[in-house]
C-alpha cells in the first residue's frame, strides 16, 4: 500500500498519545469516502480499540464527536470527560504498550513474521512491530522511533 493523503503516522501525538490522531484520521477519511477498503475491517477494532478501551469511551460515539466537527484536541477533551483522564504514567503506559506490540510478545512468532512476508517486508529486520509494519506499508521510515520518543 502506499501513503494516504490526511492518514498521518502513528508516532505522531495528539495530547501526547501515539495513534490517537491517526484513528480520528481514520474516522475522518472513512466519512469522506476516502478510507481505501483494506482499513474498514480495523475500524473501531485493532488498534482503534484498544485507544478507546483504554479511555473508557465508546468507539462511536468517539466517532459522532469527530463527525460533528471535533478538532484532534476537543476529540480527546472529550475522552476524558466521558471516560478517564489520563495521567502522565498512563500515557506513558499507553504509548510504550501500542509502540512496542509485536516485538517480545504474543505476535512475536507468528503474527508479525506473517505480516511481513504477506507485505513484502520478510527480510527486513527493521520491522519488528505492528508500527513498524503499518508505517512500511504506508510508505514511511520505520526507524523514527527514537525521535518519535524525544
Amino acid at each position: 500500500m502506499a501513503a494516504i493523503e490526511g492518514l498521518r503516522s502513528c508516532w505522531d501525538r495528539v495530547g501526547g498519545l501515539f495513534y490517537f490522531g491517526r484513528m480520528l484520521d481514520k474516522i475522518r477519511l472513512h466519512a469522506a469516502g476516502r478510507l481505501p477498503a483494506e482499513y474498514l475491517e480495523k475500524m473501531g477494532d485493532g488498534f482503534d480499540g484498544r485507544t478507546v478501551r483504554y479511555l473508557h469511551v465508546d468507539y462511536g460515539a468517539l466517532c459522532d464527536q469527530v463527525l460533528t466537527g471535533a478538532s484532534d484536541e476537543a476529540a480527546l477533551a472529550w475522552c476524558y470527560a466521558e471516560g478517564r483522564r489520563l495521567t502522565d504514567e498512563e500515557i506513558l503506559i499507553y504509548n510504550s504498550f501500542m509502540s512496542k506490540r509485536g516485538w517480545r510478545d504474543d505476535e512475536t512468532d507468528g503474527y508479525i513474521p506473517a505480516t511481513k512476508q504477506e507485505y513484502g517486508f520478510a527480510d527486513d529486520a527493521r520491522i519488528v512491530t505492528d508500527f513498524d509494519v503499518i508505517e512500511a506499508d504506508e510508505g514511511r521510515p520505520v526507524d523514527v522511533w527514537r525521535q518519535a520518543w524525544s
